[in-house]
């Protein structure tokens, strides 16, 4: 990585968690500029405008997390541990988070839903891998003898990303995961009556 590509990343590592806690509209370039302690013209001379940081910070963000939940499920073997291992991260939810502030698709999307086209197809497209993510978990379960044929995968991927993502939301404003841990056992009795 050369000079430049090493300032633009690290505008993006710091501006992230700025982003994700304030949202779009609530960070200012003063926040970035207070973060990285550069110069507005550091700033601007490696990204044209805030609305291509924020499009860098959401996709830095995405990885972050896509690679977090790889490795929060690496370590089982079935997808019966897999599924178990992510319900004890999200029992942790935002503690162990790689980027602070809650989650990106709540923080980004409901701000994007009108006002930024651009950022909502980003942050859809996130919701869209998460749902395949958990589809194929459930359909490896089914093709290795953990999970009963009949099992809907794509159903319950829609059913366990929006109950996490409700659980997520009210967990952040309750200031508890009370909710978080229902949900978490409604998901884990679903897996139960649906597994061999």
């Amino acid at each position: 990585m050369g000079k430049a590509e090493k300032t633009r990343q690290f505008i993006i590592e710091k501006a992230a968690p700025i982003f994700n806690k304030k949202g779009v509209a609530g960070t200012s370039i003063s926040d970035i500029l207070k973060a990285t302690k550069l110069a507005k013209g550091g700033v601007y001379g490696n990204f044209a405008s805030k609305e291509e940081i924020v499009m860098e910070v959401f996709d830095y963000i995405a990885e972050e997390e896509k690679l977090n939940l790889r490795q929060v499920t690496a370590t089982a073997n079935t997808s019966a541990g897999k599924f178990e291992a992510l319900f004890q991260y999200y029992a942790r939810f935002p503690r162990e988070q790689k980027v602070a502030g809650g989650c990106p698709m709540l923080n980004f999307g409901v701000e994007a839903d009108d006002t930024n086209p651009g950022l909502k197809k980003k942050v859809s497209e996130l919701a869209l891998y998460y749902q395949s993510r958990i589809a194929k978990m459930v359909q490896y379960g089914k093709e290795h003898g953990e999970f009963k044929p009949d099992w809907d995968e794509r159903k319950f991927a829609i059913r366990m990303f929006a109950m996490l993502e409700g659980a997520i939301l009210m967990s952040s404003i309750l200031g508890h995961n009370k909710q978080m841990l229902v949900v978490l056992d409604a998901l884990r009795e679903e897996i139960r009556l649906h597994s061999r």
